[in-house]
């Protein structure tokens, strides 16, 4: 399996190489060179398998040209030994042909820890068959710092640096990730919002020099890796209700589009999937794209869904590569003009497929209140407000589509993010024994201004890859 850039002009490269390089060097993001599929009958033999086995199938065709099959396998069973369901990724049923799936489930109760435990653990491999130490350089809304600091902490090969927008996160994402008291973890609080950080990373990684000396690589959805283990989900849920013999829908919580693309990649490969709703807050961004066909940038609000509040969704532009007919010049350009003109305009060629399997839903911050109630009154079940916003697009869209059952993505413990849930149905969230220890340690962290020149000179200082031992 090989690897193109979204925008044609980066080198074409095997899994081991994307995984390090996170973005492509021409500004543009990896997705592989064809989409390995799946008959029905191969999906059909997924039924009664384990989570890791399922992952193991799935993920294989992404990685072969770069380890072995034994290897992977072990990786695997490594990544997901600590997640505190034995189904990994467990069901739950809400009402009739309405599902949600639990994603909260691993070390820092988020579903970003599906695909970082094993990145972790591949990347390491990696750079320790090379003799190589790298710079990880990440962006948050919230969860994914968290995520990756618990997946690199401690590693020798690699010092992780992670921006989140100062005082945008909650406190218990905040100190998820602040309370890591290995020295190769850096905490940056930045000035600004998450775009601001997400723009922060893009300009050091596009910053050759800099990239090269320090060793950069990614661990944002913008790394392919994350997307391939986030397909496997899909997969699991799917065969559990039924398929490949009927077709099923999701409601995603969507903010930089990875984990809905990752939906996308399950049905090219051959998940009968309907309809894949993305679900967003106020920051409509998606919703409005989908309806007009503008891709326009508008101001952040802050909303009880922080890691949903973004703008600009870098994996989007997967998508409009795979609607342009992968046609990387076309991708270029429109990413010129949002970069020139704050915006670019879809053909309605691109938008029809769009259209035919993607429907956006914003829900606002009442409905999102109203649902997590509803759920805690008609259910006695406890959610958070992304996955609140995930159930409450999944229930309009099964309107008209009772048939067909629909799965909504919970993807964040109630635990972290207990004032609105506690605002909402008036009880305490039970807090996890891995969360409470961690609320209770000192904090690292350095408060940074939104400036290129004094991020790039902290990062510097304090990294040890491409420096004399």
């Amino acid at each position: 399996m090989k690897y193109v850039s979204t925008r044609g002009q980066a080198p074409v490269l095997e899994f081991e190489d994307v995984m390090l390089a996170g973005l492509a060097r021409d500004g543009g993001l990896y997705v592989p060179e064809s989409w390995p599929t799946f008959s029905a009958e191969q999906i059909s033999a997924l039924r009664g398998c384990s989570y890791q086995e399922i992952a193991f199938q799935v993920m294989f065709p992404f990685v072969s040209s770069s380890i072995e099959e034994g290897e992977f396998k072990e990786l695997i069973e490594q990544a997901y030994s600590s997640f505190a369901h034995r189904a990994v990724a467990p069901l739950v049923q809400m009402d009739d042909n309405l599902w949600l799936l639990e994603l909260f489930h691993g070390p820092t109760l988020a579903f970003k820890d599906f695909a970082m435990q094993i990145l972790g653990l591949l990347m390491d491999r990696a750079l320790i068959k090379r003799g190589e130490r790298a710079t990880i350089l990440g962006a948050t809304s919230g969860d994914t710092g968290g995520a990756a600091i618990e997946a690199f902490r401690g590693r020798e090969q690699i010092d992780i640096f992670i921006l989140h927008p100062h005082g945008r996160v909650s406190d218990v994402q905040r100190r998820q990730m602040t309370t890591a008291q290995e020295e190769n973890v850096f905490n940056i609080a930045l000035e600004g919002t998450f775009d601001d950080c997400q723009a922060m990373v893009k300009g050091l990684f596009n910053d050759h020099e800099f990239r090269d000396g320090m060793k950069v690589t990614g661990v944002n959805s913008i790394n392919w890796a994350r997307i391939m283990a986030q397909i496997v989900y899909y997969f699991t849920a799917a065969v559990a209700l039924g398929s490949p013999n009927r077709p099923l829908s999701f409601a995603v919580p969507t903010g930089n589009f990875g984990d809905v693309f990752a939906g996308f990649v399950a049905h090219k490969m051959g998940l009968p999937i309907k309809t894949l709703a993305v679900a967003t807050n106020v920051n409509d961004i998606l919703v409005r794209t989908l309806e007009t066909g503008t891709y326009k940038p508008d101001g952040v609000t802050a909303t009880y869904s922080p890691s949903m509040d973004i703008q600009v969704s870098s994996n989007f532009e997967r998508l409009m590569f795979e609607m342009a007919g992968r046609d990387a010049n076309r991708i270029a350009s429109l990413m010129n003009d949002l970069s020139e003109k704050g915006e670019f305009q879809l053909s309605e060629n691109e938008l029809a497929p769009m259209r035919d399997l993607f429907v956006g839903l914003r829900i606002n911050e009442d409905e999102t209140v109203s649902r997590i109630k509803a759920e805690y009154e008609d259910n006695h079940y406890i959610i958070d407000p992304h996955s609140a916003i995930a159930l409450e697009a999944g229930v309009r869209c099964l309107k008209g589509n009772e048939d067909t059952p629909m799965i909504a993505l919970a993807t964040a413990h109630p635990a972290k993010f207990p004032d609105v849930v506690t605002k909402a149905t008036g009880a305490d969230v039970l807090q996890p024994a891995r969360l409470v220890a961690q609320l209770k340690s000192e904090e690292r962290v350095t408060r940074l201004p939104n400036d290129l020149a004094e991020v790039s000179q902290f990062i510097g200082d304090k990294t040890r890859a491409g420096k004399v031992a």
